[in-house]
């Protein structure tokens, strides 16, 4: 297939940026996304001139690092589906594909479409550890967990940090990916010592790191690569206002 690409290319973080359109042929159906990119590069390099920057590394859709808004949707129009596992036989000959960054102030541009999501690092950084026992395999019956619960902290855990969310919201809110990264701990028993302190520090880092509030508009949930559901923002509201307030009786330390 034959495609025509309006691509995002800023050289650096001060710079301006904008929207360059490129020509490319012979595309394959088969290819991935981030594939495709690859041949406009090689094109690119071919004619002496400056690649297009880009995040990837897996390429497998767990490493979260292709970071793409295709025709302004995150991940691109497939659900459930990282750009490197988006597929070109989803698009048609003849296309106009608009490809930018995540657009979102805490994110800001490094080049072309390469961000910064150092923010998202810190939020995680900030919930610390569990003081479970890790230097020795346990017997897997230890810490009875039901499975109901078992699969939830699961569905929490399989959040890859890509930042989708974020740039879907039109609030530029990271509660989805930072309640995810709560719930997963709080809710295991590994994980109830430090249940107020780790809540209280990963809301209060988010707010620090400037990511705006949630208004429950739910277009985080919608282009989540790993359909992570709302609820966890729910729980992490919960969890919240309970350590809050045990934190007046009780400081966290």
């Amino acid at each position: 297939m034959n495609l025509t690409l309006k691509v995002w290319r800023q050289k650096n973080r001060e710079s301006e940026g904008r929207l360059e359109e490129y020509r490319i042929e012979n595309v394959s159906e088969d290819s991935s996304f981030l594939e495709m990119l690859d041949q406009l590069n090689e094109k690119l390099i071919a004619e002496d001139k400056d690649p297009v920057a880009f995040d990837h590394d897996c390429r497998e859709g767990i490493c979260g690092m292709c970071s793409l808004a295709i025709n302004g949707i995150p991940h691109g129009p497939e659900r459930a589906t990282t750009a490197c596992q988006l597929h070109m036989r989803h698009f048609t000959d003849g296309q106009t594909i608009t490809i930018e960054p995540w657009r979102a102030k805490p994110l800001p541009v490094l080049k072309d479409l390469v961000t910064d999501r150092t923010p998202l690092d810190r939020i995680i950084q900030s919930g610390g550890f569990i003081t479970a026992r890790v230097g020795s395999a346990v017997d897997a019956n230890e810490i009875p967990i039901p499975k109901a619960t078992a699969e939830y902290a699961m569905d929490a855990a399989a959040c890859i940090g890509c930042g989708a969310c974020v740039a879907a919201c039109p609030n530029a809110s990271a509660m989805l990916f930072t309640a995810a990264k709560v719930s997963h701990l709080n809710s295991l028993p590994q994980g109830k010592a430090e249940k107020d302190r780790r809540v209280l520090a990963m809301v209060g880092t988010m707010d620090g790191e400037g990511f705006g509030g949630c208004t429950n508009i739910g277009e985080c949930e919608a282009v989540c690569p790993k359909s992570i559901s709302l609820d966890m923002i729910a729980q992490l509201n919960r969890d919240y206002q309970a350590a809050q307030v045990r934190n007046l009786f009780q400081p966290v330390v």
